[in-house]
């Protein structure tokens, strides 16, 4: 029970966020705002939507109990969810989960941003390693670490140089 309510509000919290990043696409490429990494953008969601479908499969078939240690993970992950608000109320119509620059633009440099040149990569990260082994799903949370490190090692570049080209990122 506890699995599948914490599944629910996961999915309710991002497709939340995927009409947000929506109407923040529109705003920015109303104002100019141009887009990259299309390339690429496919397998980023691909690997999401796996995500929750291997977390299913893994939970359902093989762990149906939490975690010895599923009261800290827990509290990691509301910490997370904390961050990954505070990361997105920073950038506010800037947020999305494409990427798109506005020319021109001052790059963030402030909330999280002091800290970290890519918070919410951080966050992501430790959400697709915290929320299997809430669930004890290891080979979910394995697969996905490392599924993850391979798009943003794709990813990250492309949006530094899309930053770099349109603004003052250093």
């Amino acid at each position: 029970m506890f699995f599948t309510i914490f599944l629910t509000f996961v999915i309710i919290q991002r497709l939340s966020e995927l009409a947000l990043a929506k109407r923040n696409e529109r705003w920015m490429k109303e104002r100019g705002g141009k887009e990259y990494g299309k390339g690429h953008y496919w397998a980023m969601v691909l690997i999401h939507i796996s995500f929750f479908i291997s977390l299913i499969i893994e939970v359902n078939r093989f762990h149906p109990t939490l975690n010895t240690y599923w009261k800290p993970l827990l509290v990691i992950f509301l910490l997370a969810q904390a961050a990954r608000i505070w990361i997105i109320s920073t950038l506010g119509k800037y947020w999305n989960t494409k990427i798109i620059v506005l020319p021109g633009a001052r790059p963030v440099k402030k909330g999280p941003f002091k800290y970290i040149k890519h918070p919410n990569y951080l966050i992501v990260t430790v959400e697709l390693v915290i929320i299997p082994l809430i669930f004890q799903a290891y080979i979910t949370a394995g697969a996905f670490f490392v599924l993850n490190q391979l798009i943003l090692a794709v990813r990250i570049p492309a949006e530094e140089k899309a930053l770099r080209k349109h603004t003052d990122y250093s």
